[in-house]
This record gives structure tokens, C-alpha cells and sequence, in this order.
């Protein structure tokens, strides 16, 4: 059997935590909406199963993954947010999915700022990107928030060209030459 031992990561407002079966409720009505556009949907909750499924599976694969955010002052479901790389990926991204309603709220660089934190102070990243379709002008501004800058384009096999934007350092953060 397989353990994930998936750390819980609180932020100002929001507590990133592991994805599970009581998050399927939200990523249903998420993957339901045109919302979802961005990330592989409209789709079934078959096929929103087999993503929470992947997120999960995605730790025990990689021993880092994606967390589920949850806003404190509601203990609502938020988005989920972190670390992927799944095959096919360039190269492990800082990833955000913001669910209806919770856009433009600061959430998705609150939360992206903590799981880039985390891939540099825990798992050891020297450098890390974040990948946005090229229509998702929302994403695109928060990587630009948290100081990414556009390095190139990506051909994704289905989500098709994507931007790729590289974050600072983590020696370029903590003010030292890289």
C-alpha cells in the first residue's frame, strides 16, 4: 500500500491541503463550466473523477503534486493549486485552478506563491515555469504577478500551444546572484 504523506500548507487566507473524495462535489460543478475551458474541460464527472484520481496518484508518483485550496473565513473550496508534472510536461510548473465565483481575489498568487516556496525550500527546485494556454490572459497575469517572465511557447498534444513563463529563482527571490 502506498502512503502519501501530503503536508498541509497554510497561507494568510486560504489552507492548501490534500486532494481527496469530499473535494468531487466542487470539481464537478467546476468541470461542468466553461470555466474549465482552460484546463481540459467542459467534461463528464467521469472524467472529473479521473482528474481528482490523477492529482492524487500524482504525489504517489512524484512525491509532490497539487493541493486543494480551501478559503479559510468560508472552509469553502476554492481551486486547487501547486506543483505538476506530469508526463509530457517541459518541466515541473507552479499550477493554479481557481473554481467559479473566486476569481480575482488575489487567491491564485496567494496560494501560488506559497506552493513555489515549497518546490524551492522543501523539494530542492532550483527554477520552476508555469504554462498558460495562450487565450488565458487571467493566468498569464498571475504568473506575471508572481514575477514570471514569458520565455517561449510549448506544444502541448491536447491542450495545444501554451505560453512558458519562468519564475525567479530561488536565489533571484532571496536577493543572491543566480
Amino acid at each position: 500500500m502506498i502512503r502519501l504523506d501530503i503536508p498541509v500548507i497554510e497561507t494568510e487566507r486560504m489552507v492548501m491541503r490534500a486532494p481527496c473524495a469530499d473535494d468531487l462535489p466542487a470539481l464537478y460543478e467546476f468541470y461542468e463550466s466553461d470555466r474549465s475551458r482552460h484546463v481540459g474541460g467542459p467534461c463528464s464527472h467521469e472524467q472529473a473523477w479521473r482528474s481528482l484520481a490523477m492529482e492524487i496518484g500524482h504525489w504517489a508518483l512524484r512525491g509532490y503534486g497539487r493541493w486543494t485550496l480551501i478559503e479559510k473565513a468560508s472552509e469553502e473550496i476554492v481551486g486547487m493549486v501547486g506543483i505538476f508534472n506530469p508526463e509530457g510536461w517541459p518541466e515541473p510548473e507552479v499550477g493554479w485552478d481557481l473554481f467559479n465565483g473566486y476569481e480575482g481575489r488575489g487567491y491564485a498568487t496567494e496560494a501560488g506563491r506559497a506552493a513555489r516556496a515549497y518546490a524551492y525550500d522543501t523539494l530542492g527546485m532550483k527554477t520552476i515555469i508555469s504554462l498558460t494556454r495562450l487565450a488565458n490572459t487571467q493566468s498569464a497575469a498571475v504568473a506575471q504577478r508572481l514575477g514570471a517572465t514569458l520565455e517561449g511557447t510549448f506544444q502541448h498534444e491536447r491542450h495545444g500551444m501554451m505560453n512558458v513563463w519562468r519564475h525567479p529563482s530561488a536565489a533571484q527571490l532571496k536577493g543572491e546572484a543566480a
